[in-house]
C-alpha cells in the first residue's frame, strides 16, 4: 500500500492556525471527522505520546501518532505551519509539516509501523521537506505523494 492512498484532501491542512503543541495536535486530530468525546479521547492519548518523547523527527518534520479506541481503522491527517513552531525535534529546529497516524490497538491490516516507516522515509528525501513548505493546495500535497513517496 503506498502512502497516496491512506490520504485525501479533507484530512489535509495546509495552513495549520495553532501556536502551541497541544493545540498543534487538536487541530490535526479535528481533520479525522470524530465526535467531540473522541476527540477529546485521541488528544489525551496524543499528548502521553508526546511525553514520553517528542514526535520531532527533523528537518522540520513531526509524526503523532498513537493506538486508539477511538478508530476502527487507520488514520492519517497531514498538517502544514509555514512559520514552524518549536515541537521539541530532536534536532532542535522548528517543525513545519505534520503527519498524524492513529490506529486501533488491533488493526487487521498491521499498517501502522510500515506507514510509520513509509512517512519517515518519504521525509527523509532531503528535497521533501522544502517542497511540503511549497504546496499550494491538499491536491499539492496528494500529488507530491503520488510523485515521491513510497
Amino acid at each position: 500500500m503506498r502512502l497516496r492512498e491512506l490520504f485525501t484532501t479533507d484530512v489535509v491542512k495546509i495552513d495549520i492556525e495553532s501556536e502551541t503543541k497541544d493545540a498543534v495536535l487538536g487541530e490535526l486530530v479535528t481533520l479525522l471527522g470524530l465526535d467531540d468525546k473522541s476527540e477529546a479521547t485521541l488528544i489525551k492519548t496524543l499528548k502521553r505520546r508526546e511525553n514520553l518523547g517528542s514526535t520531532g523527527i527533523g528537518k522540520g518534520i513531526a509524526i503523532p501518532h498513537c493506538r486508539s479506541l477511538v478508530v476502527n481503522r487507520l488514520r492519517l491527517a497531514y498538517g502544514r505551519k509555514t512559520a514552524g513552531m518549536d515541537f521539541n525535534s530532536i534536532d532542535g529546529a522548528p517543525v513545519h509539516n505534520f503527519f498524524l497516524i492513529v490506529a486501533p490497538p488491533l488493526e487487521v491490516s498491521n499498517q501502522y509501523l510500515p506507514v510509520l516507516g513509509k512517512i519517515a522515509q518519504f521525509a527523509k528525501d532531503p528535497d521533501v521537506p522544502k517542497e511540503l513548505l511549497r504546496l499550494d493546495s491538499p491536491q499539492a500535497f496528494l500529488d507530491l505523494l503520488d510523485e515521491r513517496a513510497p
